[in-house]
């Protein structure tokens, strides 16, 4: 499927899922339960089609990687902290936003920067090492950009739960998969088909996000104006940044777009339920939900922006 037809899918999911969640909020609150299932199937067929002999030589671009780890985990923090310092964000808004800002995305990236053209299989390879580093470095992050206030307020058990639900769940069980295809016919054709279900899967996801958090943002519309400035100004600058920073690099176009997503894109989903646990229902989770929703629509524009803004005849590939 072409990426045209794909924006078209999405678009249309996430234009559903407002009206839906804002006409029947019944329903919206009943698609909350689904946003779990859908991410875990999500990230299953995106690890399915992990290729596992080419992610291998990711680990060789050192390049590629020190420049995410460097955007998303040294100038990310930053920019949140000067973001914190100019804007006043009331509390519990601070602590879901500054969490949810502090986190690369390690889920629907995947399947914005394939669409966009960029190495997805890079980030892929990368999933694993991010999740460890941001639950480690979170706290840290956390209490130097508010001076130890918020720290001690985040649920450990919530972290370990969101690692264990959306990465070794799908994880272990595409390798389980991929392991019987190659001894199993048939297996071997559910798989090479599986990659027809990712676009209809991706707009199911982004239905019931859309679904299930327009009523919380209806519902605190007024107090959540400052916050969602401060999230599309970040991706603004991020994005602006990550840019700059792999033509001065010189990337080739497929690591660039996939740098650029990766900087720009959040976590906003895995830390959606430690958010809840930390603040309770509310306008804590509506907070992490307005980031996605204008997460997604940032990302929708970048799928048909960056491959002509980042052409493949601008720079030849990295080899």
């Amino acid at each position: 499927m072409s990426t045209s037809a794909q924006a078209v899918w999405w678009v249309g999911g996430l234009a559903l899922g407002v009206l839906l969640g804002a006409g029947l909020p019944a329903l919206g609150h009943a698609a909350g339960w689904a946003v779990t299932p859908c991410l875990i199937v999500l990230l299953f067929l995106t690890f399915l089609e992990l290729p596992f002999e080419r992610a291998a030589k990711a680990f060789e671009d050192v390049r590629f990687l020190a420049t995410v780890a460097v955007l998303n985990f040294l100038v990310v923090p930053v920019l949140v902290a000067g973001l914190v310092a100019v804007f006043d964000i009331d509390e519990p808004m601070l602590l879901a936003a500054v969490v949810v800002l502090l986190c690369p995305c390690i889920d629907y990236v995947i399947v914005f920067t394939r669409a966009a053209g960029g190495a997805y299989e890079h980030l892929l390879v990368l999933t694993p090492v991010l999740t460890v580093a941001q639950l480690l470095l979170l706290p840290v992050s956390l209490w130097a950009i508010t001076g130890g206030d918020l720290s001690a307020d985040l649920p450990v058990g919530a972290l370990v739960s969101a690692l264990f639900l959306f990465i070794l769940v799908p994880l272990t069980a595409a390798i389980i998969v991929r392991s019987i295809s190659r001894r199993a016919l048939r297996v071997k054709r559910l798989v090479k088909a599986s990659s027809s279900l990712m676009t209809p899967v991706m707009t199911l996801t982004l239905l019931v996000i859309t679904a299930s958090s327009t009523p919380l943002i209806v519902s605190a519309i007024a107090q959540l104006t400052t916050v969602a400035i401060v999230f599309a100004v970040f991706a603004l600058v991020i994005g602006a940044l990550a840019w700059a920073v792999t033509r001065a690099l010189g990337f080739g176009a497929r690591q660039a777009r996939s740098v650029v997503l990766s900087a720009v894109t959040r976590n906003s989903l895995v830390m959606l339920p430690i958010v809840r646990a930390a603040t309770g229902d509310g306008i804590g989770p509506a907070t992490v939900v307005t980031q996605t929703l204008i997460e997604l629509l940032i990302l929708l524009l970048l799928v048909r922006v960056l491959p002509r803004l980042i052409p493949d005849t601008a720079m030849s590939e990295i080899r």
